[in-house]
């Protein structure tokens, strides 16, 4: 029989992870715990020479000093002397930005405002001692362009926002651009050489184009911009925009799927690999010159890659997905071909037996095909199983192939895990994305329900021990499961999932407030359809529930309200419907903190465990 795999092994915090190369490749740094906290640790690495061991553990040292929350968002900046990295105030993301100094140890705040939500925009190796910051510290809804001398602490306003979402900036850190929303549900992309007021317009996106187009850099010579981008085809490509003509050329389309991932020269910006995702990644190799380093990186490992580089390309940091076992990192020397095992981030996972997570496809009742990814209990003959509707968050999103603890907690405690990826999930183009337009707790809904029954048409699963569960928009999926099919599913457990859908909308945070029109085509406008809304919101037929629910919310949640919860259990309450309620006050849009995932998870094993 399969060992019961430990709550702490699955969803405690991992031994080593998020590594990064220092800009010039000598040391490397990674998040792992101090007294139960994530925080920065920062060593030696020597993968050149006839002594080449690896990282020189020995003399590794922790370079941060959180107690709190933990370090989860963090980057070199290019003099390799400092790291920057992010963190906020119990969960509501108005992120504040520090340093640290490796040659002092000295620790800065360097953004120390309230209520504010900076973003870490560009830093350039050319110009080490510089960050571009999005500061939204004069208006909430728009994030100012700000220049951050590293060596004075300084901070200057270099631009007020005209308006725009994103700021387009080039190697010489100009700003080159950027991309302004429209009153129809898209945006354009506008640039210029001077000052915002001059802006053109470059592009101009339709709402059916926004979720499968972005920019992603100016090139270095400054003529073109490199974007993904479905415009005039289904599927994201990659494509170059000549800045001065407009003119749109394909550099690679894949004609199943979008284009997921780029990975750019660090000095040229030129893309050298591209990364689909089907079942599983696909990659198609552009730049010539890494092909043969990039053949002799599969060879390293069964999983799908993921690689960063350091600032002369010299250097590659890999890590591995993998479906059963923990991620592992290795350093690859470009010009020696030498490759360096360094950790794996979760080495407690190797003492025990997981599952694989296999892909299957169907096809909805309106004929979409939906692709999605199984996990079935190891060692039990596959028929009649308990089963967990897990759906993913967003939902404008998507499941992976890949380790998923919550996958393999379920299959662990004996229940088939079912993912998929419902009408609105990204990935498969944007007439799968626009499918699900104004189609929440209606078709996306039935897509869900089409799954389970294909499941159970399978043999693999018993149709009457289904639950439903997820997190955010998946928590809004596994309440309309309780409210509008009560009889379909067993229970049901929402995490941080919207209950109303007008309330959802009209509590969004002030720095999405530019971006408010997508929420109108894609879910709903408060103000010509609060009625639809309200029909699309589990709320209304809270009273039709008849299974038993688990609801946990984060008190400090700035996406989805802890009134979101509060509406549904009171509610529930009035109506003597069966259900738990957690409140955690130190969390937000999901938890960072270890002790409050075990207490979760307990309360789902229980909860399933009684129910299912």
């Amino acid at each position: 029989m399969t060992s019961l795999i430990p709550l702490e092994t699955l969803f405690g915090n991992p031994e080593r992870a998020l590594a990064q190369l220092s800009p010039d490749a000598t040391h490397i740094a990674w998040v792992a715990p101090v007294e139960g906290v994530l925080n920065l640790w920062v060593a030696p690495l020597q993968i050149s020479g006839d002594s080449a061991n690896g990282i020189d553990f020995d003399a590794a040292t922790v370079v941060t000093t959180d107690r709190d929350r933990g370090i989860r968002r963090y980057m070199w900046a290019h003099d390799g002397r400092h790291i920057l990295f992010l963190l906020d105030t119990g969960g509501d993301e108005n992120w504040r930005l520090f340093d640290v100094d490796l040659e002092t140890g000295a620790q800065r705040l360097l953004t120390p405002f309230d209520d504010v939500a900076v973003q870490l925009l560009w830093g350039d190796q050319d110009h080490p001692n510089e960050i571009l910051l999005g500061i939204n510290k004069d208006n909430p809804e728009l994030h100012d362009l700000y220049h951050l001398d590293l060596t004075t602490g300084a901070l200057t306003k270099r631009a007020e926002n005209p308006g725009i979402v994103e700021w387009l900036i080039d190697s010489d850190m100009c700003v080159r651009g950027g991309v302004r929303p429209l009153a129809n549900g898209g945006f354009e992309v506008l640039v210029g050489d001077g000052a915002v007021n001059e802006w053109r317009v470059l592009l101009e996106v339709g709402h059916e184009d926004t979720l499968t187009t972005t920019p992603l850099t100016i090139s270095a010579d400054g003529t073109s911009l490199v974007a993904i981008s479905s415009l005039g085809e289904n599927t994201a490509g990659l494509v170059r925009i000549d800045l001065a003509t407009g003119s749109v050329s394909d550099i690679i389309r894949d004609p199943e799927a979008d284009i997921t991932g780029v990975l750019l020269h660090p000095q040229t910006l030129e893309p050298q690999i591209v990364t689909v995702l089907k079942g599983r990644s696909a990659y198609h190799v552009l730049d010539e010159s890494v092909a043969e380093d990039f053949a002799l990186v599969r060879a390293l490992h069964h999983g799908d890659p993921s690689i960063s580089s350091n600032d002369d390309d010299a250097v590659w940091l890999v890590n591995f997905t993998t479906d059963n076992g923990s991620v592992p990192y290795f350093a690859f020397d470009r010009r020696t071909k030498r490759s360096q095992f360094l950790f794996s981030t979760q080495p407690a996972l190797d003492g025990y037996e997981l599952a694989s997570m296999e892909t299957f496809s169907l096809t909805s009742r309106d004929g979409l095909t939906l692709q999605g990814y199984i996990t079935f209990p190891v060692g039990v003959e596959r028929t009649a199983l308990p089963a967990v509707l897990n759906v993913h968050g967003g939902p404008w999103a998507r499941d992976t192939w890949g380790f998923d603890p919550e996958a393999q907690f379920l299959a662990n405690r004996g229940y088939v895990c079912i993912q998929v990826n419902f009408r609105g999930s990204t990935g498969y183009g944007k007439a799968f994305i626009n499918a699900g337009d104004k189609e929440w707790g209606a078709k996306m809904h039935d897509d869900l329900i089409d799954t389970v029954n294909y499941a159970v048409s399978q043999g693999w699963v018993d149709a009457d021990r289904v639950a439903i569960m997820g997190g955010s928009y998946g928590g809004y999926a596994a309440l309309v499961g309780a409210a509008f099919t009560p009889d379909f599913f067993r229970c049901s457990i929402d995490l941080v999932g919207p209950s109303n859908l007008k309330t959802l909308i009209e509590s969004i945070p002030p720095y999405w407030a530019p971006i408010i029109e997508q929420f109108n085509q894609r879910v709903g406008n408060i103000a010509t359809e609060a009625d639809f809304l309200w029909e699309r919101s589990p709320l209304s037929k809270a009273t039709a529930i008849t299974i038993p629910l688990l609801i946990a919310q984060g008190a400090n949640d700035p996406r989805v309200k802890q009134a979101e919860a509060e509406q549904i259990v009171a509610a529930l309450t009035a109506a003597g419907i069966e259900h738990e309620y957690l409140l955690f006050p130190d969390e937000g849009h999901g938890f960072a903190k270890p002790e409050n995932r075990f207490t979760y998870y307990r309360a789902v094993e229980a909860f399933l465990a009684a129910h299912l």
